[in-house]
């Protein structure tokens, strides 16, 4: 994926796999971008903590976190981004309403899994 000067082409891959591609700049979250041309993704928190926006990378690239709340080395090394605080860095496929199966995955190294039913899921 070729990024221009405007920004970045970024390909969301929704959960019926449409893919729909949106172009942004480096300085705009992924959620607010998207959000802007007419595609709604989940999002509570909208800080980068509670997961609800979590996506997952499908061909490696480059994601800035630094305005989330809580993004471990340990997300980064899976492919997982959290849309609403995240900044691409590169172009990008991200597979989005990716927030079960990030929890999951948290909760199975015994890491931060917020708004998870039990401790024992």
């Amino acid at each position: 994926m070729a990024s221009g000067p405007e920004g970045f082409q970024i390909t969301l891959v929704l959960p019926n796999s449409e893919e729909r591609t949106i172009q942004m700049g480096r300085d705009e979250h992924i959620w607010d971008a998207a959000f802007a041309t007419g595609i709604v993704l989940p999002a509570l928190c909208l800080q980068g903590y509670c997961l609800t926006c979590a996506g997952r990378l499908e061909n490696g690239g480059e994601v800035d976190q630094s305005d989330s709340l809580v993004y471990l080395p340990e997300d980064r090394q899976a492919g997982f981004v959290l849309l609403c605080t995240g900044k691409p860095r590169s172009s990008l496929r991200i597979r989005t309403h990716q927030q079960k199966q990030m929890r999951e995955f948290r909760k199975g190294k015994g890491l931060l899994a917020p708004y998870s039913w039990s401790n024992n899921e």
